[in-house]
């Protein structure tokens, strides 16, 4: 019965694949776990940093950083942060989705972007589109550190203290919940005042030693510790995106084994069906 054979050769492979995916379901979601306290541990340092910012950018400091300034539009820069792996689901395609829609919609004013790219999924992406990347951070792992990234950063944020570029926007994925990952794209530069409750009163800090050299740390500090808890949150989403993809591959992979059963041995009755009727009709004439 080769047909047979060949459907219980087909049944094995699927079984050895559903082993591999039920296997990568449970490190992913061990590494979601390990990343989500990552994230949790980064938050209140980056969330502190954020309303530090945000009273400095709704008041009226002594020393105003360019990264401070509001200025014409003539072309923009996109820091996109990725995975370095794929088999995650539709993460990265639904966050270059959605920055290829960013671009289009300041293409059609006029106003070109550069990009800053994050991860090794980006790269090939974008310049298949014909973007312009100005920097590429490869292998940033699923540890990653901030001294790696501070290169690729730093050729942004040169960009934008030489007016090449007059608005910075950083682009990746937030973690939501583990079902749920949303592509997320908000201004870096200059920085936004926030218009929140917290901040609606116009006050300002005393400056010691002076206004100039605590801001351009300060702001220096935010820019980096914003895409730094970017990479660990879209690391996290990674994660979450794996276990998803190898859940669904794991549950697929057992329905393919039910329906190849099935058609096994419908093949195999029917083999069995036709040899007693050979042998009855072999009988008969006799």
């Amino acid at each position: 019965m080769a047909v047979g054979k060949e459907i219980k050769t087909k049944i094995n492979s699927v079984q050895n694949t559903q082993k591999i995916t039920s296997a990568m379901q449970m490190v992913a979601a061990s590494k979601m776990r390990r990343t989500q306290n990552k994230m949790s541990e980064g938050k209140p340092y980056s969330e502190r940093i954020r309303g530090v910012i945000g009273h400095l950018a709704n008041s009226n400091p002594e020393y105003k950083h360019v990264y401070m300034q509001e200025r014409d539009i003539k072309r923009v820069g996109f820091i996109v942060v990725s995975t370095d792996r794929g088999l995650c689901g539709g993460l990265n395609v639904n966050l270059f989705r959605t920055v290829v829609k960013s671009l289009a919609e300041w293409d059609a004013k006029g106003i070109q972007a550069d990009l800053g790219l994050i991860g090794n999924k980006a790269g090939p992406f974008f310049r298949s589109v014909g973007a312009n990347v100005k920097a590429v951070m490869n292998d940033v792992g699923e540890a990653p550190v901030l001294a790696d990234l501070i290169g690729g950063v730093k050729v942004m944020l040169d960009a934008y203290e030489a007016g090449e570029i007059d608005r910075l926007f950083l682009a990746s994925n937030e973690f939501v919940n583990t079902m749920t990952q949303a592509p997320t794209i908000r201004q870096l530069l200059p920085l936004d005042p926030d218009e929140g409750e917290a901040y609606k009163h116009r006050w300002d800090y005393i400056y010691e030693p002076d206004a100039r050299q605590l801001i351009e740390g300060l702001v220096t500090r935010f820019i980096e510790s914003q895409v730094y808890q970017a990479v660990i949150e879209n690391g996290a989403c990674e994660q979450a995106a794996k276990m998803i993809a190898m859940k669904n591959a794991t549950e697929n992979a057992e329905k393919l084994v039910d329906e190849l059963q099935l058609i096994y041995n419908n093949a195999r009755q029917a083999a069995i069906t036709q040899e007693i009727s050979e042998i009855v009709g072999g009988a008969a004439a006799v």
